[in-house]
């Protein structure tokens, strides 16, 4: 099957397909049908891998090459969820566009890939009916695991073919993601909220990450991200509920825990963007872009919300 056929065959209007390959000619291999063919279909493509690719494709394609969005990977793959976004704000804008990306995934912390991964399940998710062709391209040295439990197809030597493997990202999970966070250390700082005291909740916030050395900027999303939570858990919760921030491991963290908040039984949290107009799930989804992590967990009858920052 020819690459540029993927698009009508794929089952569905999103393509999400994993691809592999082991050298320079044989990337170039695979991406020039794909990419001519989108062309002469008068498809967008954006092109976002490593710089010597670029040159590749661009050197490829000559004076054709003006109609292809070309982004270095490591400018792109910077944070899971802004990533999201702005794929999300590319895609929206174009119809029927291509997309090849390479993910970026050396140099990351475990913890840094594990979001990766789950980044990739989700994308299925925030596409599922829009008429996009992803394709996402690894070396075929440093072999995933995830690829095919996040990508629906792959194209290999014999064509392309359906992942047994692929795990439909609502029931997605790593390992670890079904235990409950470890307890906050002794030297937090905890208080309770209500309504009436979320600005001195938004000050304490302030207070301490400006102690902790945490930049302007920073400061300015942590506080917003903990307004954002603890303005759930006093509206859609139990109306009140309880902060802890601490300093750990090079990084500030921030916990606003629910008491009212129950189980968490809405799939994938803060990683879809909200409907234009709707009035809620702006909090998560602000959150995680703002935050370097955010962890949710619904355990026992409480909701806690974990959000973590680098400091400087």
């Amino acid at each position: 099957m020819q690459p540029e056929r993927a698009f009508l065959d794929s089952g569905g209007p999103f393509a999400h397909t994993a691809v592999a390959y082991g050298s320079d000619s044989g990337l170039l291999g695979l991406l020039q049908p794909l990419i001519a063919g989108a062309l002469r279909e008068g498809r967008r493509v954006l092109v976002v891998t490593g710089e010597r690719a670029l040159d590749l494709v661009g050197d490829a394609f000559g004076a054709d090459a003006r109609h292809i969005d070309r982004r270095p990977a490591e400018e792109w793959y910077t944070h899971p969820t802004r990533t999201l976004a702005a794929f999300h704000d590319y895609v929206r804008q174009r119809e029927r566009p291509l997309v090849v990306g390479e993910p970026v995934w050396s140099g990351r912390t475990e913890r840094q890939v594990r979001e990766w991964i789950r980044y990739e399940s989700v994308l299925n998710a925030a596409f599922a009916g829009v008429p996009v062709s992803m394709w996402c391209l690894y070396d075929e040295t440093p072999a995933l695991d995830h690829v095919l439990r996040t990508h629906p197809t792959e194209l290999t030597g014999a064509g392309l073919r359906r992942s047994d493997r692929y795990v439909p990202p609502e029931r997605f999970t790593l390992p670890g993601d079904d235990l409950p966070l470890p307890d906050a250390p002794p030297s937090a700082v905890v208080t309770h909220f209500t309504l009436d005291e979320l600005g001195r909740l938004r000050a304490l916030v302030t207070d301490h990450a400006s102690r902790a050395g945490l930049g302007r900027d920073l400061i300015s999303s942590l506080v917003l991200s903990v307004s954002e939570m603890a303005a759930n858990s006093v509206e859609h919760g139990a109306g009140h509920g309880r902060a802890s921030i601490w300093t750990a491991g090079g990084e500030i963290v921030c916990e606003i825990a629910d008491s009212g908040g129950g189980d968490l039984d809405v799939p994938l949290p803060g990683y879809l963007p909200p409907e234009p107009g709707s009035p809620r799930g702006y909090g998560l989804w602000i959150s995680r872009q703002l935050c370097d992590l955010v962890q949710v967990r619904g355990v026992g009858g409480e909701l806690r919300v974990r959000l973590h920052i680098t400091l400087d």
